[in-house]
Formats: C-alpha cells, sequence, structure tokens
C-alpha cells in the first residue's frame, strides 16, 4: 500500500505590522511521511504556528504550494481538505465544555459522515485510556490530561490521514505527557501522518523525525 505523503514546497508567508511587511516564513521546503511522528520545534517567533496553520488549511496559502499525494491543497481546497484530509489537536483542548467525553467524540463521528457502531465512541476513548464510567461524565468534571485524551480521541474517531497537534502536551506533568506522547506513536504506526509543534525536550526524544525552525526557514535535524 502506498504511504501518505505530505509535501510544503518553498512556502513563503507575509503578513502586515500597519506600514511594515514582516515575513514569517521564508521559503519552507519539508516533507513528511505516513507512518512517522514528527517534531517541530524552535523558539517563538520563528513560524512554526504560521506552518501548521497552512499545513491545517487554517489558512490561505500566499506563495508555494503544499501537495498531498501529489495533489495540490489549492486544487483540493482548504475546506475540503479541513474536513477530509487533516485533524488538529488543540493544546486547549477545544472541547465542547457542556457535553460528556463520549458526546464529543460522537459530534467528530458525525461531522465525519462515517457510519460506525454506537459504541464506537467509547471504543476510541478506551483506546486512549478513558474508561466507560468516564467517557459519560461532562469533560470538565475531567483533568487536564484526561481531557486532552478526549480531544485526541476526538480527532482519530473521524480517521483522516493527517493529525497535526500544536503543544498538545503543555499543561500537562511529566507522566501524563509520556503517556500522550505514546498516544501519538501509536496513531503513526497505523500509517498516518503526525506533526507535532512542542518546545518539551521529552516529546523531542520520541520523534522520528525533528524539523527546526528559525528565522522562518526550515531544517532537519
Amino acid at each position: 500500500m502506498k504511504k501518505n505523503r505530505l509535501e510544503v514546497k518553498d512556502v513563503k508567508y507575509t503578513y502586515q505590522d500597519g506600514q511594515k511587511a514582516n515575513t514569517v516564513l521564508k521559503g519552507v521546503n519539508a516533507e513528511f511521511d505516513g507512518g512517522n511522528l514528527y517534531v517541530i520545534i524552535g523558539e517563538s517567533g520563528s513560524g512554526k504556528t504560521t506552518l501548521i496553520s497552512l499545513i491545517s488549511a487554517l489558512d490561505i496559502l500566499q506563495e508555494g504550494d503544499i501537495l498531498f499525494n501529489d495533489k495540490s491543497l489549492k486544487n483540493i481546497g482548504n475546506s475540503n481538505f479541513r474536513l477530509n484530509y487533516v485533524n488538529i489537536v488543540f493544546q486547549s483542548y477545544n472541547l465542547i465544555n457542556y457535553m460528556t467525553a463520549k458526546e464529543n467524540v460522537d459530534v467528530a463521528i458525525d461531522f465525519s459522515g462515517i457510519k460506525k457502531d454506537k459504541n464506537y465512541a467509547y471504543e476510541v476513548l478506551e483506546r486512549v485510556g478513558i474508561d466507560a464510567s468516564k467517557a459519560d461524565r461532562p469533560v470538565l468534571k475531567l483533568s487536564g490530561g484526561e481531557q486532552q485524551r478526549v480531544a485526541i480521541a476526538r480527532c482519530i474517531a473521524s480517521d483522516e490521514p493527517i493529525l497535526v497537534a500544536d503543544e498538545p502536551t503543555g499543561n500537562l506533568d511529566e507522566e501524563t505527557e509520556e503517556k500522550i506522547i505514546e498516544i501519538f506513536k501509536s496513531i503513526a504506526k497505523e500509517g498516518k501522518i503526525v506533526i507535532i509543534v512542542s518546545h518539551s525536550k521529552n516529546v523531542s526524544k520520541h520523534a522520528d523525525v525533528i524539523y527546526h525552525m528559525k528565522k522562518g526557514l526550515i531544517e532537519k535535524k
């Protein structure tokens, strides 16, 4: 079976800061293959957030291109790409607070249009360490680490080939961080493209490939 591949080709990005043009990405080239866990590191202001916003189709390309399996994001379309190709795990979780953990996952399944057994949400939550009793609790009754697991479960339930995580362990203690990274590694082993932005050295040590961003440029470490 052919591996999924995401290619970033000579991507440049500039935004206006008053009268001044600020170039955030200066010609970024990178490749991401299914089956690998990628970690992007770099100081604040190096362009990491802008890059993953473009990879996730949350922002529109200005110059250069992003290809998924040789198809340009420009042709796929940002809305179609977000719906069918990529899922995002945010540091802030972005869960629906008045719902239970299971209901949060059910919403993602319904939104994706995938037909699944009614117990599928429980199965996905169990995989990330949330048992049935916790799955039926409102997410605000769960710990930070448990809420992050729900956010990951919500993403993997709809089965897109690309998973992007922005500082997914930034609010977690070291032990919980380790468990979350193991989940991401297992997702990558299924053939998905998993890309994590992180300042954590512990996260980086688990990466198959590390990309370092500095002043709008990227290099493989």
